[in-house]
């Protein structure tokens, strides 16, 4: 996801990239071992998903039929592109903004290739392979949120002239990696974080801990997050139209608002929001 701070360091094998960051994938560069890994982690997230993911998710992810070994990116493309024409690419792991930012334009979703090792099965720092695949892919079948992710990737250059990655990034954070949806079977996940996560998703639907409140763009923008720990705030859509309707709108205007304002504290309640649950870790209400 974009950040605005790529730099070294980082975990991937980044010597055999193109310029665009792809890399060759082979599903025969893989160990027996990381793929009982892969069989691990797809069988103890698939054990909570029906009850904690919304059904768009769900459904692909049944139909798509990963959980014997790790995916073949190809045959995978070979179903993605005729279903909403996304493909995914290879990536070494985590990427510059604005190479992140060109694929997505292009309906290309990077996926990292390495795998995480049986020790790291409950936590890793970067985004890995089961992340990326497990938590993101799905959702791509689905033809608004597809639609979503291309025009997000669209504004990515004018964040980056306008110095303003890290409010285009809040809003990726808190809707595709931690975003939440109203269904008719309650509040369910719909975040790649929490669906590639084993402890975070049942969290995330179920705790009184954090806040969940109702989904607005420029709340999202100003609203502070944390990458090593659970989340204090999450928002909720009605629909994916939601987000797709969002990035319609012109976010120049939003930059140059509160590109120099601090963020609020993951934890804050607004007098503004549309509180669904106020969590029990809510900082003290403030206005807008």
């Amino acid at each position: 996801m974009p950040d605005g701070d790529f730099g070294k360091g980082l975990r991937g094998d980044y010597s055999r990239a193109r310029a665009d960051y792809t890399v060759e994938a082979s599903s025969h560069a893989y160990t027996d071992g990381d793929h009982e890994t892969w069989r691990t982690l797809y069988r103890r997230q698939t054990a909570q998903v029906a009850r904690y993911a919304c059904d768009e998710f769900i459904e692909a992810l049944y139909a798509l039929e990963l959980s014997d070994r790790i995916p073949d990116f190809d045959k995978v493309n070979g179903i993605l592109v005729k279903a909403t024409g996304w493909r995914i690419v290879a990536v070494p792991g985590l990427i510059p903004d604005d190479v992140f930012f060109a694929h997505l334009a292009q309906r290309q979703f990077p996926v990292t290739v390495w795998m995480r090792k049986p020790e790291e099965l409950d936590y890793i720092v970067e985004p890995d392979l089961f992340h990326d695949f497990f938590g993101h892919v799905p959702l791509l079948f689905n033809p608004v949120f597809a639609g979503y992710m291309e025009a997000y990737g669209r504004k990515g250059p004018e964040a980056l002239a306008l110095n303003s990655v890290k409010l285009l990034a809040r809003f990726y954070w808190y809707m595709v990696e931690f975003g939440l949806i109203r269904t008719a079977r309650g509040v369910r996940a719909f975040g790649a974080g929490m669906l590639s996560s084993h402890s975070e998703l049942a969290y995330s639907v179920d705790s009184p801990e954090p806040n969940r409140i109702r989904f607005d763009l420029e709340r999202v923008m100003r609203t502070d997050y944390k990458i090593d720990a659970f989340q204090e705030t999450y928002f909720v859509l009605d629909s994916f139209d939601e987000v797709f309707a969002a990035t319609q709108r012109d976010f120049a205007p939003l930059y140059a608002a509160f590109r120099d304002q601090p963020a609020f504290p993951a934890a804050t309640i607004l007098s503004t929001d549309q509180i669904i649950q106020k969590g029990r870790r809510a900082l003290a209400p403030r206005a807008a």
